[in-house]
Formats: C-alpha cells, structure tokens, sequence
C-alpha cells in the first residue's frame, strides 16, 4: 500500500477513534450499520469503513485493535511511522 495513502487513512482513523466514547465518529467506527442500510444510487459501493480493515491486515491489526492502539498517543505515532516505512 502507498505511505502517503497509509498515513492518511491512519491519522484519519485515529482522530475518530480518539474521540469522546459518545462522539457520533467514535461510535461509528464500532458498530455495524443497520441491516436496511443501503447506498444511495450513483455512489460507489465500497466505503472508507470498508478500506480501512482491508488495509490493517497487511499489519496483522483489526479495526478495534487499531482503535485501542489509537488510545495510546506515543504507540500512534509509531505505527504511523513503521506502518509507513513497511508498505
């Protein structure tokens, strides 16, 4: 995977998984959307939400996994960094 597109989805994800636990962004990334839930026409089917696992099983790390990881300001940094230089 590209390190600019890595670090983008990186920070993008951590910034929501560092949020408030009652923050609208926080809770989205740990539930699963409503099983009537559909896309609207014209847009494409794979959403960001869809991206981001695919993306964190090059590093051996599920979603909640990355989002414990986020918790922790020193460990984000570093996998930001690693993570970048490994892809």
């Amino acid at each position: 995977m590209n390190s600019s597109i890595f670090r983008y989805n990186w920070r993008k994800l951590t910034i929501s998984a560092s949020m408030n636990d009652d923050a609208d962004a926080k809770m989205i990334l740990r539930a699963p959307p409503p099983d009537n839930w559909k896309r609207p026409p014209g847009r494409p089917r794979i959403t960001w939400l869809n991206t981001v696992p695919h993306n964190l099983r090059a590093y051996n790390l599920t979603l909640n996994e990355a989002v414990d990881l986020a918790q922790n300001r020193r460990l984000c940094r570093l996998m930001s960094m690693y993570g970048a230089m490994l892809s």
